[in-house]
C-alpha cells in the first residue's frame, strides 16, 4: 500500500513533480501559464522545472532507480 506519508511515497512524488514540470517547461501554452511567477507558492513549479531541465541526467536516472525498487524489491 502506497502512502502520501511514507519515505517511498514522498520520494516518487518528488520525482514525478520533477519531471512533470520539466515537461510543462518544454510546452509553451503551459509554461506561459504555470512557470511565468518564480517567486511564492507558484515559483515551487518554476524551481522544479528548472531542476529537472538542468540535472536532466540525474533525474531519469533517479526515475529508473525508483522503478527498479518499487517493482522488484519492494
Amino acid at each position: 500500500v502506497w502512502a502520501v506519508y511514507s519515505f517511498d511515497g514522498i520520494l516518487v512524488f518528488g520525482l514525478l513533480f520533477v519531471c512533470t514540470c520539466a515537461y510543462f517547461k518544454k510546452v509553451p501554452r503551459l509554461k506561459n501559464w504555470l512557470l511565468s511567477e518564480k517567486r511564492g507558492i507558484w515559483g515551487v513549479f518554476y524551481k522544479a522545472a528548472v531542476i529537472g531541465t538542468r540535472l536532466h541526467i540525474a533525474v531519469a536516472l533517479s526515475c529508473v532507480a525508483m522503478a527498479f525498487y518499487v517493482l522488484f524489491i519492494k
